[in-house]
């Protein structure tokens, strides 16, 4: 019998939330497998939490780009940004190890019926999989990594708006997952985060999963096996947005 698989949005330190989720759906090791899909650290209270948590309890996480930022950040002293993140963990007795955990997870992960991507999929990738298979996610110039864990909006040929995501582009642009529910012959439901202004989405062969925890909304889980989603509140605004 094969297991219950739990997707979850972007989980961005929010432990507390992480934990109260998992017992919402009431989550059994032996019969289920996490996924979270991607955006596991930075700007809640317990990235630490977040990232020992989902090892111990054996998630299997694709990488979105706050993980593959700290990673670089780990890999490359000279990577821009703030690194709060990354000296807490350090900090840790266990953060190495932690942080070779994180780097092992791929950007795609796929079944028969379902991938998980923590952005989106480039309209012209014809096997995203595939394409995705030997990237390196500590590769700051990677197009196909790039697009995967920051898109939004895309045109036909997978070019990003040049003047911002908000308000909303003008045409040819559209949400990258208007082109994969146009393509023929597919019948796999892409899951993916990354985008919490949108909120979460249930379109045909498509579930966004980003409710905006740490920004004091929701934590969002789908379960294929009965197409399912649970989520609990954010028990507070852990970070402001303007």
């Amino acid at each position: 019998m094969s297991k219950r698989r739990i997707f979850i949005g972007d989980l961005q330190g929010c432990r507390e939330e992480f934990e109260a989720l998992l017992e919402k759906v009431n989550f059994d090791p032996a019969a289920d497998v996490l996924h979270p899909v991607g955006d596991l650290v930075n700007r809640g209270p317990d990235s630490m939490g977040c990232l020992r948590l989902a090892r111990d309890l054996g998630a299997k996480p694709v990488l979105g780009n706050h993980d593959i930022h700290l990673l670089r950040q780990w890999k490359n002293a000279s990577w821009r940004g703030k690194r709060k993140t990354l000296e807490e963990i350090l900090g840790c007795d266990d953060g190495e190890e932690l942080l070779g955990w994180l780097k092992k997870q791929p950007i795609i992960r796929a079944w028969n019926d379902v991938i998980c991507v923590h952005a989106g999929l480039h309209p012209k990738w014809k096997n995203p999989v595939k394409k995705a298979s030997n990237v390196d996610p500590l590769d700051a110039y990677d197009e196909i990594v790039e697009f995967a864990v920051r898109v939004r909006y895309c045109n036909p040929e997978g070019a990003f708006p040049k003047g911002g995501e908000f308000p909303p582009p003008p045409a040819p642009f559209e949400p990258w997952d208007a082109f994969w529910r146009r393509r023929p012959n597919e019948t796999r439901t892409v899951v993916f985060g990354h985008w919490a202004r949108r909120g979460l989405v249930e379109l045909e062969r498509t579930r966004g999963l980003d409710t905006g925890c740490v920004y004091g909304g929701f934590l969002t889980a789908w379960i294929p096996e009965d197409d399912r989603i649970m989520g609990v509140p954010a028990r507070r605004v852990w970070y402001e947005t303007a």
